[in-house]
């Protein structure tokens, strides 16, 4: 990449968005972020960037420029909770994407897709497990048939649990947040049974470490971005300390992750965040 290029960022004032919008523009670059603020942040918006709020479904008329790359992470990304409100789900991430994929057909440049490490879960079945699952999994599948069809370059990455400074609790929230905010404040550490269920769990600046090199030189599907050390559930709360509580098993809930990160770490990637130090350094003492 170069400074030149104009870069649009789907999901830019979302966790890993802003964090992504905030390295591009340390580095020169010039920035767009559409974001529809459903679980985005007015927070989280860094100097520089051009904000434009709106659907992806409506891309087109919220970005009339033509960026040279795109970043699309802007989608419904929780697993549990997308069994209540399919939907949602199906706005967010079929007709939103399907918005996204048009606006890159008709504009051209390059597509960097956020895909969801649950199509690899359980040896594959966690692909349908639940209705975020199988929109991500098959939005793959759509994003690198749309490249084929119509000769354009893109790259899909894969994220793995996504932790570090910024992540949000509540209802889409993300677990070790949900869990410091918890062990701060004294409460119980709810975790689902069997506890068991091994994730791996990824810094927030490794994630972009390896979008930017992607976004750069990746080409094509399968670039993991992911820690390999995996830990369960359990194991994390218990790092937090404190009172834990089970609570019953509930659908969706993957017990496994595989994880391939070698088309990444041949880009020069590889994660240098650990989970663990992480805990140590949020934590209530």
């Amino acid at each position: 990449m170069n400074e030149q290029k104009l870069i649009l960022v789907t999901g830019g004032a979302g966790f890993i968005g802003s964090h992504l919008c905030a390295r591009l523009v340390k580095e020169g670059y010039t920035v767009i972020s559409l974001d529809n603020y459903f679980t985005g942040s007015r927070e989280n918006h860094v100097s520089g960037v051009d904000y434009r709020e709106g659907h992806t479904k409506d891309i087109e008329k919220h970005v009339p420029e033509t960026p040279d790359l795109i970043y699309h992470l802007g989608e419904y990304s929780r697993v549990e909770k997308s069994l209540e409100e399919p939907a949602l789900v199906w706005d967010l991430n079929k007709d939103g994407t399907f918005g996204v994929l048009e606006f890159w057909r008709k504009k051209g440049g390059k597509l960097v897709y956020a895909g969801s490490s649950t199509k690899f879960g359980d040896g594959g079945l966690g692909r349908d497990q639940s209705p975020y699952a199988w929109t991500k999994a098959t939005n793959t599948e759509l994003v690198r048939n749309y490249s084929v069809w119509y000769g354009l370059p893109h790259a899909i990455t894969y994220f793995y649990n996504v932790y570090g400074p910024g992540e949000r609790a509540g209802a889409y929230g993300t677990v070790i947040e949900i869990f410091r905010q918890k062990q701060n404040t004294g409460e119980p550490l709810m975790v689902t049974a069997p506890g068991t269920q091994k994730r791996n769990f990824t810094h927030v600046d490794d994630i972009v470490d390896g979008l930017i090199l992607v976004g750069a030189d990746g080409a094509g599907d399968d670039f993991g971005i992911g820690d390999e050390k995996a830990y369960s559930i359990l194991e994390v709360a218990q790092l937090f300390g404190g009172e834990i509580v089970m609570k019953p098993a509930s659908p969706g809930n993957r017990m496994s992750s595989d994880i391939n990160t070698e088309k990444t770490r041949a880009l020069g990637w590889s994660p240098k965040r650990k989970l663990a130090d992480y805990i140590v350094e949020v934590r209530k003492k």
